[in-house]
């Protein structure tokens, strides 16, 4: 089973390192006149081009490439000439920060949300907390992203800066308050989309028979809840805030562009710009890769928490 798992997800992996190479291959221009400018001598051109392998065949560039990813290493910027590892580890560590807090606050909420809505299905309150989640779910992440800067930012409440550029020589965590409005819009995200299957699945599990065994016999409703609803909606619950997590992989580029914080996102916007296919392929292969190992970590932890498919997978 996991095995298996495993040879999926390292062949998606291949599959999508191939794409990520050929497609920054197709991005229109030189690097090297890029790089050098227009000005640049035909031999100055051409020694950068024997630097940095780019007068090799397609294949040859590839396997070249691959060949030191798998030796860890991410090459040099064509941009900076420094290594990309270097270049990119604070964008990434800045990155992963937005996700861990926007994981801490929303999970929680939405199971709460969900189950909530869930036990009190068809009242007032499950008719406008699902009606404001589907409102939600429908924005953009950009849309998000203005609106609370209009909101917490500007016009109405001037609570928390505008835009979040953290100052490289400190902690991110020592200038939390530059993490505030970006977190929000990635709870806001992804948050609805949890509380929305996290009810569905609690309420197929409310209406199950062995829900209404528990019942009949007179148990009381919050230990039918806990005892025998929760757990059945526990591997669901897990795939989809795996699945909401690896969605976040796409959408923190747009927040983070949109606030102006140094992620993942900024220095994918740089590179493009600057057509440094070094830090570009190494960027895709990294958004690539965390949305493959959460998929595997949501594959092999629903089959662990559900019992049906614990049973068939032996």
């Amino acid at each position: 089973m996991i095995p298996v798992r495993l040879a999926y997800a390292a062949l998606s992996l291949l599959v999508v390192s191939i794409l990520v190479f050929v497609a920054t291959q197709a991005l229109p221009g030189d690097a090297a006149v890029a790089k050098l400018g227009k000005n640049a001598t035909p031999e100055a051109l051409e020694s950068f081009r024997n630097l940095y392998h780019l007068n090799e065949s397609m294949p040859a560039q590839y396997i070249h490439w691959l060949g030191n990813i798998l030796q860890g290493e991410l090459g040099n910027s064509l941009a900076t000439g420094g290594s990309v590892s270097t270049l990119i580890s604070q964008h990434v560590v800045n990155s992963l920060v937005l996700l861990l807090f926007t994981g801490i606050i929303s999970i929680p909420i939405a199971i709460a949300i969900g189950i909530f809505t869930a036990i009190r299905r068809g009242r007032a309150s499950d008719h406008v907390t699902s009606i404001t989640l589907l409102v939600v779910t429908a924005l953009p992440e950009f849309v998000l992203g203005v609106a609370l800067i209009v909101l917490l930012a500007t016009s109405i409440f001037h609570l928390f800066p505008a835009v979040s550029p953290l100052d490289p020589s400190r902690s991110v965590f020592s200038q939390l308050e530059l993490t505030v409005l970006p977190t929000l819009t990635l709870v806001l995200l992804v948050l609805p989309y949890i509380a929305r299957t996290v009810r569905a699945c609690m309420v197929e599990a409310l209406d199950s028979e062995y829900v209404s065994m528990a019942r009949l016999k007179g148990m009381p409703e919050r230990r039918v809840v806990l005892r025998h609803a929760l757990p059945n909606i526990a591997g669901p619950t897990f795939q989809v805030i795996a699945q909401s997590l690896a969605f976040l992989a796409g959408g923190i580029v747009v927040v983070e562009a949109v606030f102006q914080y140094p992620g993942i996102g900024e220095a994918f916007v740089s590179a493009v710009q600057s057509r440094d296919l070094p830090v570009i392929q190494a960027l895709a292969l990294l958004l690539a890769a965390f949305y493959v190992i959460v998929n595997l970590f949501a594959d092999v932890g629903t089959v662990a928490m559900t019992p049906t498919l614990r049973k068939g997978a032996r």
